[in-house]
């Protein structure tokens, strides 16, 4: 098998940022340890464009460069944006008809991303794949985690980035007035919209920080709606926390049996007392894909497009420079829209 190089087109950040930032950190890690990564994407076989490239919209013409030069483009697809935010459509358009005219391949991260975003619009493309994120290994384990006892609180934890309210503080705000604290217990770690009364709130910190908390917790929390693929379930998860999740986007992929599903807020103190009850039963049953696995599926995934295009088995989508226009002008009637909101 020839070896090829992947580059991933993304400004990765330093320090507290949103889940996705974080997978592609440590899915370059995993490249580079495979030896299958180039920093330059001009040496670069394959690029992965992370969707949508909010605030570089200079990508676009970017990758209409780099596909000129007969690089293979795989558009790892979020959202849908509109789900997510409850507005924006527009977004998921610019993201269809980059996906249409400019990406070989889609990589969805959770089967629900994908029909999500099949009947949105999304057109089927000529190689498709789902692959559920990954922690990191050396960060979110299950490493000196504290161990479950009932003669003590019951700590529960949730994490969120984003202050949106569809990341699930309804439930928060609910938990705090109405969770049994002579029971439980409950801390908040990111940015939030809600003052809680009751909860312990902790603004955002590393990765490194939010692991070592998440040890010293019992079962982890996420009410955010329409998520594809929640990075924080995941991370609480590989430190051995069980999970309560809202039953809408990726969760149930993710969690499988290491939890339980609530559908609302007249459900769900009962699905974390379930879970108090037969703890080691749910703790056993997590079982995640590891970076490696990952990493590996990305890169079979790319070489196989990389291969089949050079063989004659596939022709590469060859963007010309109207599509490209058509584009710039969609993302810039957007941005204009936006700011006039």
């Amino acid at each position: 098998m020839n070896k090829i190089k992947i580059h991933i087109l993304y400004k990765l950040k330093t320090g507290p940022f949103g889940g996705g930032n974080q997978f592609l950190k440590i899915l370059r890690q995993q490249f580079l340890s495979m030896n299958a990564y180039s920093e330059d994407p001009t040496k670069a076989d394959v690029i992965l464009f992370n969707s949508f490239p909010f605030r570089e919209e200079f990508r676009f013409k970017q990758i209409y460069n780099l596909k000129k030069a007969g690089k293979i483009i795989i558009h790892r697809v979020d959202g849908p944006i509109s789900k997510i935010r409850n507005k924006d459509y527009e977004v998921d358009k610019i993201i269809y008809n980059f996906n249409d005219q400019f990406s070989d391949g889609t990589i969805f991260q959770s089967n629900w991303c994908k029909t999500a975003n099949n009947q949105l619009g999304i057109k089927k493309n000529n190689f498709e794949t789902t692959i559920i994120n990954a922690s990191d290994p050396h960060i979110f384990n299950n490493d000196s985690k504290a161990k479950f006892s009932k003669q003590r609180k019951i700590k529960l934890i949730a994490t969120s980035w984003s202050a949106n309210w569809r990341k699930g503080f309804e439930i928060y705000k609910y938990l705090d007035n109405s969770l049994d604290f002579s029971k439980y217990e409950m801390t908040f770690i990111g940015n939030s919209p809600v003052k809680f009364k009751n909860i312990k709130w902790l603004k955002p910190m590393d990765s490194i920080k939010i692991a070592g908390i998440l040890k010293n917790h019992d079962i982890f929390i996420t009410a955010s709606q329409v998520d594809p693929c929640s990075n924080s379930l995941i991370e609480a998860l590989s430190c051995g926390l069980p999970a309560v999740t809202l039953n809408d986007g990726g969760h149930r992929e993710i969690i499988n049996k290491a939890g339980e599903i609530f559908e609302s807020k007249a459900d769900v103190i009962n699905k974390i007392d379930m879970i108090t009850n037969n703890y080691l039963k749910y703790q056993n049953e997590i079982d995640l894909p590891k970076i490696k696995a990952v990493g590996e599926n990305y890169y079979r995934f790319a070489h196989k497009i990389f291969e089949e295009s050079r063989n004659g088995m596939y022709k590469q989508k060859m963007p010309n420079i109207f599509h490209l226009y058509h584009l710039l002008l969609m993302t810039n009637f957007w941005n204009i829209k936006s700011k006039l909101k």
